[in-house]
């Protein structure tokens, strides 16, 4: 199993894109980019073209805040469509 992670701001809005070629990446590699805006980095939109499964930085922005809520507001919220899609729509 092969996996790309970005864990820089290369590639964040009003960043340099990570210049970074995949030529030698397995096509069975999976990419991820903790990156949330833009949903899709030119590193990810690259990988996704080449037919690679792509991750982006959503999930990890919502999993990293359930704790600090909980930390706040003594409750651990959980992750629905329906606040996933609230996010969505702030970004």
């Amino acid at each position: 199993c092969a996996l790309l992670v970005n864990t820089t701001s290369l590639g964040m809005q009003d960043q340099p894109a990570l210049d970074l070629r995949l030529d030698d990446l397995p096509r069975t590699a999976l990419v991820c980019d903790v990156i949330y805006v833009p949903l899709e980095t030119p590193l990810l939109k690259q990988a996704r073209e080449r037919g690679h499964v792509t991750v982006n930085g959503l999930g990890m922005l919502m999993n990293q805040a359930r704790p600090a809520f909980q930390a706040w507001f003594g409750v651990m919220p959980e992750i629905t469509p329906e606040l996933k899609q609230a996010m969505l729509a702030t970004l």
